[in-house]
């Protein structure tokens, strides 16, 4: 899972501004123009967020020529699925394969193909509770997750529990005919089952900030 180049929702707003106003006008915007099209506070805001774009690897700057912002190539944007939370109590309603292209979702996110790794089926999730924080997922976080029922060792997952009827985003380890199921947060033991009671609905790509969508 990549952890580094997390994005907050301001830094994807202005990529996605970006973006759109290169491929609409094929030049860059100056930084009033995203500060007024971001509706962020002060120019000096944009610049900032420019900076930490650039130090990301999304974008290159030019600072001695006016709308020197070049997009780097994987840079190109598609739409994702936000299918709801992991929480206690329901299954994540991830679509069957057969389902997949004609469900509809109330939200989406655009994200990178980066993010994404070039997979065709992914999904969003905001995280519940603070189980894996020391991996850098916190409570309220968007979380981007392959769609399979399959996963290896150490794999960060969201898992179905039969017989709890719950869902739980862990760290997945098989070890015979049981499962462990590791939180990344010191002061929460490890969830052991039978493997049989173990449903794997996906697995981490990516984690997004906070408010990302």
């Amino acid at each position: 899972m990549a952890t580094l180049k997390v994005l907050s929702a301001k830094q994807q707003a202005i990529l996605r501004f970006i973006r759109e106003f290169i491929s609409e006008k094929d030049y860059p915007p100056s930084i009033r123009d995203i500060q007024e099209a971001c509706q962020i506070s002060s120019t000096s805001v944009v610049d900032y967020n420019l900076k930490a774009l650039e130090r990301l690897g999304y974008i290159h700057r030019d600072r001695e020529v006016s709308r020197a912002i070049e997009l780097v190539g994987r840079t190109r944007m598609r739409s994702v699925p936000v299918i709801g939370q992991i929480a206690a109590g329901q299954p994540i309603p991830v679509p069957s394969a057969d389902t997949w292209g004609q469900a509809e979702f109330e939200e989406s996110i655009q994200v990178t193909d980066e993010m994404t790794g070039g997979r065709t089926d992914v999904f969003a999730l905001r995280v519940k509770g603070t189980s894996m924080i020391d991996a850098l997922v916190n409570d309220g976080d968007l979380i981007l997750m392959e769609r399979t029922a399959s996963a290896d060792d150490g794999d960060m997952v969201a898992v179905w529990l039969k017989d709890r009827q719950e869902t739980t985003l862990k760290k997945i380890y098989f070890e015979g005919d049981h499962v462990r199921l590791q939180p990344a947060n010191v002061t929460m033991e490890p969830i052991t089952v039978d493997s049989a009671d173990v449903e794997v609905q996906g697995k981490v790509l990516y984690r997004l900030g906070p408010g990302a969508v």
